[in-house]
């Protein structure tokens, strides 16, 4: 005879709830990554009802609501059992510019009531600022220079106060240059519209990682690691920003892009480009793989780059050289 339970199924028999906030291409293959690998059932957030048959036929149920009002959002209060929060913060930079709304105004919700186990924030490698080129660990003092990376300080701060005043697993993943050779603006659309990168002499060090990595380290995040926690998600890769986009142009088989000195960069780059090149940084990943124990299926740019869009992975071509800090 089976057994019969009164009132609510206990923890363990009943299927988890994943809230995704910030739908778009990583999460996406988030959700397909939770799809393929566990039994839940994938909310997502959205302000857009164009986008509703996109995610019902990616499995996912989509939820109305704006995080920009937050009203909308109190139907999410005890709603996911997990949340994997990557919406953007607010561009304006008028008012308070350098707080995220956005992020206060959810964990304001999730807060209240029948609190989610676990919540994951995408968070901005531009947290640590400038670092002249030095390795970053996430023991590191913030030094974010751009609005854009002060609003993500502002979000860590809230994802914290969630964790910490309520019990929320919370972890804070602080995420460099997104790529793909299925994303959308990618490196072959720079390449192809011919944007120039900084000379040798004053060009900076980025990380990179690869979308589909992101993904999984997103997903993992979210059953796995310690509580309260930043994370870098970055492959290891060791290039300046130049190098990568030369390593780029040599797998598509096309020019390399123009370089320019710093002052010229000035006068024909845009504001937005610019603030990438004014800051220099490589980012050690050590956590990523001793806690999440996340192996990488692309550890270095030119392994992402090959990858085709059927899945398949092309062995770079002879000579392709890129350097790994995992060399040192």
């Amino acid at each position: 005879m089976g057994i019969i339970f009164q009132g609510a199924l206990p923890a363990r028999f009943r299927r988890e709830r994943v809230l995704i906030v910030g739908c778009g291409d990583v999460g996406l293959r988030a959700a397909r990554e939770l799809g393929a690998g566990r039994r839940a059932r994938l909310l997502a957030l959205t302000s857009s009802p164009e986008r509703h048959d996109a995610l019902r036929s990616a499995g996912i149920v989509p939820l109305a609501g704006n995080l920009d009002a937050p009203a909308s959002l109190r139907r999410l209060a005890g709603l996911a059992s997990r949340v994997l929060h990557l919406a953007p913060p607010p561009a304006g930079e008028t008012g308070n510019w350098w707080l995220d709304g956005r992020t206060r105004a959810l964990t304001r919700v999730l807060a209240l009531r029948g609190r989610p186990l676990s919540l994951v924030y995408g968070s901005t490698s531009g947290v640590y600022g400038d670092r002249a080129g030095a390795w970053v660990r996430e023991t590191d003092a913030l030094q974010a220079q751009s609005p854009r990376a002060l609003r993500r300080v502002d979000a860590e701060a809230a994802v914290r106060w969630l964790g910490r005043a309520f019990g929320v697993r919370c972890t804070t993943l602080r995420i460099p240059g997104i790529y793909a050779h299925d994303r959308a603006g990618g490196p072959r659309d720079r390449l192809l519209r011919g944007t120039p990168v900084l000379r040798v002499e004053d060009d900076v060090f980025t990380s990179h990682i690869h979308a589909d990595d992101l993904a999984r380290a997103c997903v993992r995040a979210l059953w796995q690691g310690r509580a309260q926690r930043c994370l870098n998600v970055a492959d290891d890769t060791e290039l300046r920003m130049g190098d990568y986009f030369d390593v780029a142009a040599d797998l598509f088989g096309l020019p390399r892009p123009p370089r320019l000195a710093r002052d010229a960069a000035r006068e024909q780059l845009p504001v937005s480009l610019l603030s990438f090149m004014n800051e220099s940084r490589r980012l050690r990943n050590d956590r990523l793989k001793a806690e999440l124990r996340l192996r990488l299926r692309y550890p270095t740019v030119a392994e992402g780059l090959c990858a085709q869009a059927a899945g398949r992975t092309q062995v770079p071509p002879p000579g392709t050289r890129v350097a790994s800090s995992q060399a040192r």
